[in-house]
């Protein structure tokens, strides 16, 4: 009989199958490091039957949840299955059941956190989540215990592999359909990759770093964002003229009137950290008062990556005891969220004008009325029409969006406008 510790696993799929594979890879370090062998006792999938890549030990595989749950020898979960429902009521049975649980699942955090943190603590057990924001970057870990002395200010970064592969792509030639192609093809993209491109993936990542980064709760509700759809080549061409690079950024910020976060293509200076992340690669720049600024980067996406992370929250609950860190400490602040209108940005303005004189003028003049002040400005023309490029200096957004929309009714205007956020430099 096996006398090494037992582990349960909520899914069996590209993650979970590497957590269970580097377990027995690992097996040696593994175990010097929890003093007996870490094994995959349960693994709850839909079907047994199904043919897998990976192979598990007999005996492993279930359809049956409570053959996870009620296993007396298993005290920790690691849920890799995604998913809202019926993964929530799985976690709650967990926790009921005395059992810990580690999670990758950023979705879930971001919309019922405080429901599964609270029944976390009621229970006494553990909820653990550093696969959920960067696979094996450990920003969760960096936050909730290497900067608890740090009053952070702000979080910064490129959290999804998917938009960055494609973005890049983009800076060197390829148009969006064919970058995210060749994304799909490498397997950075999903058959469906929706909550990549459109910035839902982004937004939850960046309400559960928000909400570790202020101690206050932060939802998926309270995220705006956009996604990286509507992009042309001709944007990223500017951009690269301008000295910029376009990435996809999620930020999360402190302000004088609460905090803010949310996800939108942004112009970022070529020499800053954030441009040089460059394919799949993740990056993550945390400020603060004792630290200043301090950037993370690595592989943010992947199984193997995915798994280590899992693994790592897993030995972490099997050598802490309690409900521990995580979990015990709570969000302590009550932090109203800054509506966006007021948050200010600097914006890059594409236009398709007509080329005429006093077009720049009118333009240039629902801008001041509304107090936005322009930067730069590039003006191309072609056939009786040019593309008018506007850059401004910061300013409420919604005092730039109801320029905006007070430019598209002077007349001069074909289709939509084409905004993005730049960072300053």
């Amino acid at each position: 009989m096996t006398t090494g510790v037992a582990i349960g696993l909520l899914g069996y799929g590209t993650v979970g199958s590497a957590v269970d594979r580097l377990l027995r890879d690992r097996a040696t370090e593994i175990e010097r490091v929890a003093g007996s062998p870490v094994e995959v006792r349960r693994a709850l999938v839909r079907d047994v039957t199904r043919a897998r890549s990976a192979s598990p030990a007999a005996g492993v595989l279930t359809a049956d949840f409570a053959t996870v749950r009620d296993d007396p020898t298993i005290s920790v979960v690691a849920e890799v299955m995604g998913g809202v429902e019926p993964t929530r009521g799985y976690l709650l049975e967990l926790f009921a059941a005395g059992k810990s649980v580690v999670s990758a699942n950023k979705q879930l955090l971001a919309r019922h956190g405080e429901e599964l943190f609270a029944a976390a603590e009621r229970h006494g057990v553990q909820l653990r989540f550093e696969a959920s924001v960067c696979a094996a970057i450990p920003v969760v870990k960096v936050l909730r215990e290497s900067m608890i002395a740090n009053d952070v200010s702000g979080v910064l970064g490129i959290v999804n592999g998917t938009t960055n592969f494609i973005l890049t792509a983009m800076a060197a030639g390829q148009d969006y359909g064919a970058a995210l192609a060749r994304a799909q093809e490498l397997g950075y993209a999903e058959a469906d990759p929706t909550e990549d491109v459109n910035g839902a993936d982004a937004a939850a990542k960046i309400a559960i770093l928000a909400s570790i980064a202020f101690h206050t709760r932060v939802t998926l509700d309270d995220v705006p964002f956009d996604g990286i759809e509507r992009l042309e080549a001709i944007d990223s061409a500017i951009a690269r003229e301008l000295g910029y690079r376009i990435k996809l950024i999620a930020s999360a910020e402190r302000l004088a009137g609460g905090v803010t976060a949310r996800v939108h293509p942004t112009l970022v200076p070529e020499g800053h950290p954030l441009a040089a992340v460059e394919g799949s690669f993740n990056a993550v720049m945390l400020r603060g008062s004792a630290i200043r600024e301090i950037t993370l980067a690595g592989p943010g996406a992947g199984g193997d990556e995915t798994a280590s992370a899992v693994i790592g929250d897993v030995m972490t609950v099997l050598g802490t005891s309690g409900t521990g860190f995580f979990t015990h400490d709570g969000y302590f602040r009550q932090v109203a969220i800054v509506p966006e209108a007021e948050v200010p940005s600097a914006f890059y303005l594409r236009l398709d004008v007509l080329d005429a004189p006093g077009v720049l003028a009118q333009i240039a003049r629902v801008l001041a009325d509304e107090q936005v002040s322009i930067e730069s400005v590039i003006q191309r023309a072609a056939a009786g029409r040019a593309q008018l490029v506007v850059t401004t200096h910061p300013a409420p957004e919604g005092r730039f969006f109801a320029a905006v929309n007070g430019i598209c009714t002077l007349g001069v205007v074909a289709g939509e406008p084409h905004v993005l956020r730049v960072l300053p430099r």
